[in-house]
């Protein structure tokens, strides 16, 4: 590849011949601000329409200024960063956009990581300089997930090219012209009557408080302090190694035993772990992918712990909807078991307890909304909080994770192993799954650093492998994690059925650890890789890496399911998904 040479603010740089002037920059350590422009949405995929205008430089020779993270490199180019006609001009378009936006930082929920709002203090903007027309918007929050406020749309189109580019969804798109443009929904139909599959990365990448996900935190702080409820909380995996960045933790450090402890200072009358329903989920998934395989039906069969690749699933591909396991996600099984079995073992009605689950996703609100998850009008999971939005929940209770003491999940839905932990990364669940299948097939459990399944693991959007399930049977494999890469291979599944036999999907690149609900990346996917090594740091860590040993999964079957595939365990732990 060529290079280019150019100069910027008297400083020589070379580049890659095709690099933008932006790149140039940051090579020399100059900041150029940015608003439109992402060059971290997932899958290498990056957003630059320079549409916003706030990144304009000068080129000498040239007439109009240019976007920095448009404009590709010239040989001998000679480039102003910090000319007053540059700054002059953000200043203005960032004073146009200030104008025709909601002054509501105080109670916006993008408040303090809102973009807008950051640049708008590094230029020491205190007064609205414009004033005029401003466009309105009806809030959309049809979707019990998402919520669009398009008064609050830059037009910045990242979330367009999330939905479009990255998961391959199609369901935002620059709607009207001119003045009253913003990106919406075809029609700008309500959120809830698309395609959407609720997996929030748009909300991830939204620089402003356009999208932002529903909050249940309110009815949450209600429940905890009714006295005539019985109020438990679960939580995924995937949230101990990302709540602890917003406390001064190192990124993707496990704090496990301090999120149980602030839980329990949330008020909580009970704390559990969505690990162990995961554990729950291997025995079912697990005694479901023996049988497939046993009679070669039905196959690949296809992970079913994430919905929003599920819905995804539900739109695009509904000649394939044979082929999910009918197993419900974990955060799902634990709601079912805590309002029958668990609430039989404390002797109260299902109605009378409240399940709250922590989640890294905002797809696991919709999920919980789904009508087949309320039996007898009576919600499995009653409420939904993110990772973020717990964070905030902390500091209003003036918690501070940093300050407690590691505490203990209570019983018995409380016990997990660590393949449950690395549910959260994208490969997990089929590693957590090979382990036990192994010893379903074989009666006898794998040794050593056969129980690390690393063919599967990483990041890489699709991974392809043989695992090896029993002495010479191996079975071909696939693991991706977002949607596009997931509609990638369920093409090669309609092409060629025979090619795979079990494939794991994840609607978010990377898995949960990337959930729509997570503490933002702000563009440093590195925090991913460390997210993903502190699962594995927590599995590696414990005794206990089979979900089959967990002693109080054998428990409840014992007490009361029977066996795994068991017609109560059908009931409960079992559902179907149906074309929209």
């Amino acid at each position: 590849m060529n290079n280019v040479t150019l100069t910027i603010n008297g400083k020589q740089v070379t580049v890659p011949a095709g690099s933008t002037i932006l790149d140039a920059a940051r090579q020399l350590n100059i900041n150029i601000p940015t608003l439109c422009y992402c060059d971290k949405l997932g899958c290498g995929i990056s957003n630059k329409p320079a549409s916003c205008r706030i990144c304009v430089v000068e080129v000498e020779r040239r007439r109009n200024l240019a976007p920095a993270c448009a404009t590709p490199v010239m040989e001998g180019m000679v480039v102003h960063t910090n000319s007053q006609r540059a700054l002059n001009a953000r200043r203005t378009v960032l004073e146009l956009m200030l104008s025709d936006h909601p002054q509501q930082c105080l109670t916006c929920a993008k408040s303090q990581d809102c973009e807008l709002r950051m640049l708008a203090a590094e230029f020491g903007i205190q007064e609205i300089a414009f004033s005029g027309a401003k466009n309105r918007f009806e809030v959309d929050s049809s979707s019990e997930a998402i919520m669009r406020d398009l008064s609050k749309c830059i037009m910045c189109r990242r979330c367009e090219t999330v939905c479009n580019k990255v998961q391959t969804v199609g369901a935002l798109t620059g709607y009207g012209r001119g003045f009253s443009a913003k990106v919406g929904t075809a029609s700008m139909i309500p959120l809830a009557d698309t395609n959407c599959t609720f997996c929030g990365q748009c909300v991830n990448v939204c620089p402003v408080g356009a999208i932002t996900g529903i909050s249940y935190v309110k009815k949450v702080w209600a429940a905890i302090n009714n006295p005539n409820k019985t109020v438990i909380v679960q939580t995924a995996p995937a949230v101990r190694v990302a709540v602890g960045q917003e406390f001064g933790f190192e990124a993707g450090a496990p704090v496990t035993g301090k999120l149980v402890a602030g839980l329990r200072a949330l008020g909580f009358d009970k704390v559990f772990d969505t690990n162990f329903s995961a554990d729950l989920t291997i025995m079912e998934e697990g005694n479901e992918i023996v049988e497939r395989v046993k009679s070669g039906k039905n196959l690949p069969i296809l992970t079913s712990c994430c919905p929003g690749w599920i819905n995804f699933i539900e739109h695009n591909y509904p000649d394939l909807l044979h082929i999910p396991s009918s197993c419900k996600s974990p955060q799902q099984m634990f709601g079912a078991i805590a309002k029958s079995y668990y609430a039989e073992k404390i002797g109260i009605k299902p109605e009378d307890l409240i399940v709250v689950s922590i989640m890294p996703c905002q797809a696991k609100k919709y999920e919980a909304a789904r009508p087949e998850f309320a039996p007898n009008g009576v919600r499995d999971v009653d409420f939904v909080v993110t990772t973020r939005e717990l964070c905030k929940m902390f500091r209003e209770a003036g918690i501070n994770l940093a300050n407690m003491e590691d505490d203990k999940f209570d019983s018995p839905l409380g016990e997990s192993s660590g393949a449950a932990d690395i549910f959260g990364v994208t490969g997990g669940v089929l590693e957590a799954a090979c382990r036990s299948v192994y010893y379903m097939l074989n009666g006898k459990n794998l040794e050593g650093d056969a129980i690390n399944f690393r063919a599967v693991r990483g990041l890489d959007g699709i991974k392809e492998a043989k695992v090896e399930i029993a002495p010479g049977k191996t079975i071909n494999v696939a693991v991706c994690s977002g949607l596009g890469n997931a509609r990638k291979v369920l093409d090669t599944v309609r092409q060629d059925p025979d090619r795979f036999q079990a494939i794991e999907i994840m609607a978010c690149p990377g898995g949960c650890i990337n959930g729509g609900g997570q503490p933002f990346l702000h563009g440093d996917t590195a925090l991913l890789e460390k997210r993903m090594k502190g699962l594995y740091t927590e599995d590696e860590a414990k005794t206990l890496r089979l979900s089959h040993e967990n002693e109080d999964i054998k428990k409840l079957y014992a007490e009361y399911l029977g066996n795994p595939g068991s017609e109560k365990a059908h009931k409960l732990l079992h559902t179907h998904y149906h074309e929209k």
